[in-house]
């Protein structure tokens, strides 16, 4: 569809009240701006000017129509956007904003909590518990219910009672028929656990929201006072509401009936949290008389990233209806790395990046580099620092910091070095084997004594007093394990034998045993796989070397990160960062990296959801954060635990569109990987 550019209309009629002039608008922004009473359903596009519309439909109700401030809610997800909105409120009416109610969800529900929570049996100074607060609670109920930590891991448990308040499942309502043991201990479990809250006069994270709408469900009065005070209300990302959070704002509109939500179906990827995509899809169905407006030009975006993002999206079955476009030209072609694994990936992608940006002479924070999974960033990190390039890794640890990265590298130093006292405290426990702290410092004060080893204190612990018989048994097994994984060990292939130790201990049952969260073991389980690979190509790369040059090499490696880290400003370095934390951001040049079945779209979510919305989504995501240059990459093999396996090609590749040669193109002047007409007969056969 051909787009031409629309012409800019200026809020006048608001600009002549305010502190500063109001931005221009577009046809469609101007209607969004303008309706304002009754629902109204704004689908706005990636980089089409949403937190603008709110700002001046806000801007527009308190200076056109004199709406008191304090009869207005703008409701959003982070503090960092509701922050954003009431400055840009405040920079334009000044003073005239004071008394509105700009906040996330969460600080709403406070809100209403401290003036009303009295009602249902609480103390208005009630205290908001974090989560290790919350696990001290549960570890209490499961005293009082002589249930055994060990056998119903608290961390499961509370991630199922914390799902359940997200859906409104109050502790009687939980289901009672549960036959998974871990879900049965939920059930027994939830009453007992807010029960304690409420004798704490505590409250945890969820109960914010699920009490607010209890205290509108249950109480005509409070409910009256709450609509009457808030007459106007918006709510920004609205495809990202859970069962909770739709319900406080429909309770909250129905009385004025002026709701407005501003949201983009095509971006809802937080399904795994509780998200609802339907809440958004049915909005205009269940209000008669709502006004949808689609924003669908893009102001940050080439054509040519819009035509690849508009061609993948399309295929979802279920979405509303619309089309990005822009007025700006098609910009540079989407460039294609088809790598043979993934070390290949990462050194083409870096070395990509660094001509970039040598020859644009651009800061490095105008690149990023996203990926499906948290433990696709090892082998970047690894080829960022072998180039010396400055990055920041967003809503992760760096991959060697990860727990079970440490831990299982712990094992890795035990068997290169069996003296490695750190390491050896850090496993003696994991997987759990019951050699608990108290036994562990005898062990090392009775070693300091003896003036030896604690692994020899491990082979003579029936001469230590002070340890029980059960922890001696535990300790003599572990010891007897350590002496014979020691003995078996060989100086040659590291990765399996590393591999077959990692399944003999247990490790996955163990990580899976402990969280009660299969997705969350999952994703640990994707880090040691990781960690097994890092090994095969330290031995692949570096064949007459052995463990404790890779274990050293680690080590090295992490100081120069560190150092390097020290030395640069955040502000001046590579983005990494997962498709899930990057909404929302923008970068001149994103490199969308592993387009492989079972990467994007993940194996798990394509198991569960055979048409992929979801997965489709993320990568709309993902190629939508690019302004001016998108770099998409994928393997031909992919290591599974030290062992390369071959890799199909995402279905979202053959999505894209082939592109068109510009006018007075010279192919010859674009580097091999650019996109042209052997697109697909490239990405799909190689």
């Amino acid at each position: 569809m051909q787009h031409l550019a629309e012409p800019q209309i200026a809020l006048s009629v608001v600009s002549c009240y305010t502190h500063s002039p109001m931005p221009r608008l577009n046809p469609q922004q101007y209607q969004a701006v303008h309706h304002t009473e009754g629902p109204l359903l704004v689908l706005a596009g990636a980089g089409s000017g949403k937190t603008q519309v709110i700002t001046s439909r806000i801007v527009y109700l308190l200076r056109h129509h004199q709406v008191p401030p304090e009869a207005i809610l703008a409701v959003t997800f982070t503090n960092k956007a509701a922050r954003e909105m009431q400055e840009r409120v405040a920079a334009t009416v000044g003073k005239a904003a004071e008394g509105m109610v700009i906040s996330t969800f969460h600080a709403l529900g406070v809100r209403m909590l401290r003036r009303d929570i009295r009602q249902l049996g609480y103390k208005p100074n009630f205290s908001i518990y974090t989560e290790s607060d919350q696990a001290g609670v549960l570890r209490q109920a499961m005293r009082d219910l002589e249930l055994d930590p060990k056998r119903y891991p608290p961390d499961g448990i509370r991630w199922r009672i914390s799902r359940a308040k997200n859906r409104l499942i109050g502790p009687e309502a939980y289901p009672k028929t549960a036959t998974e043991p871990l879900e049965a201990a939920t059930a027994a479990l939830y009453p007992r656990y807010q029960r304690l809250l409420k004798a704490f006069n505590a409250i945890d994270f969820d109960d914010i929201i699920m009490l607010a709408v209890q205290l509108l469900e249950t109480l005509p009065e409070v409910r009256a006072y709450w609509e009457q005070r808030f007459r106007y209300l918006m709510v920004d990302e609205y495809q990202d509401t859970n069962a909770c959070q739709y319900r406080l704002i429909s309770l909250l509109a129905e009385r004025h009936g002026n709701l407005c939500v501003v949201g983009d179906d095509d971006q809802s990827i937080y399904g795994w949290r509780g998200a609802e995509v339907q809440n958004i899809l049915s909005f205009a169905r269940q209000r008669p008389g709502c006004l949808v407006v689609k924003l669908e030009q893009n102001y940050r975006s080439s054509g040519t990233i819009l035509k690849a993002a508009n061609a993948v999206i399309s295929n979802n079955p279920t979405r509303s209806d619309k089309v990005l476009w822009t007025a700006s030209d098609d910009g540079e072609p989407i460039t294609m790395i088809v790598a043979d694994d993934e070390e290949g990936e990462a050194q083409q992608v870096v070395e990509q990046l660094q001509l970039v940006q040598y020859q644009q002479k651009l800061p490095w924070n105008h690149f990023a580099i996203l990926y499906r999974s948290n433990a696709q960033s090892r082998t970047f990190e690894e080829a960022l620092q072998l180039e010396g390039i400055p990055y920041i890794l967003v809503g992760g640890q760096k991959f060697f910091e990860r727990k079970e990265v440490k831990d299982t590298l712990a094992y890795l130093a035990v068997l290169a070095n069996p003296r490695d006292e750190a390491a050896l405290v850090r496993i003696i426990n994991f997987p759990r084997r019951g050699i608990g702290d108290t036994t562990l410092l005898r062990l090392q004060q009775w070693s300091l004594g003896q003036n030896c080893t604690l692994f020899d204190a491990l082979r003579r612990c029936g001469e230590i007093d002070g340890i029980n018989e059960t922890a001696r048994k535990a300790i003599s097994a572990f010891n007897a394990m350590l002496r014979q994984e020691l003995d078996r060990f060989q100086p040659t292939g590291l990765a399996s034998q590393a591999n077959a130790l990692f399944t003999r201990l247990g490790i996955n049952a163990e990580l899976h045993r402990t969280l009660g969260d299969h997705n969350q073991a999952r994703k640990r389980m994707e880090n040691i796989e990781q960690l097994i690979n890092a090994l095969a190509v330290f031995e692949e790369r570096h064949p007459d070397t052995g463990l404790i040059d890779f274990l050293e090499r680690i080590a090295l490696t992490e100081d120069n990160r560190r150092a390097a880290i020290d030395d640069t400003q955040p502000h001046d370095a590579v983005t990494l960062m997962s498709l899930h934390a990057s909404k929302g951001l923008e970068f001149p040049h994103v490199y969308l990296v592993g387009l492989e079945e079972g990467l994007l779209p993940h194996h798990r979510s394509a198991a569960e959801d055979p048409e992929v919305a979801e997965e489709r989504r993320l990568c709309y995501v993902g190629i939508t954060r690019a302004r001016k240059r998108l770099t998409i990459s994928r393997c031909l093999t992919r290591r599974r635990y030290g062992v390369h396996e071959a890799c199909s090609p995402s279905r979202f590749l053959s999505e894209l569109p082939p592109p068109q040669p510009a006018a007075n193109d010279d192919r010859s002047a674009h580097p091999p990987a650019d996109l042209g007409m052997d697109f697909f007969a490239r990405i799909l056969a190689e």
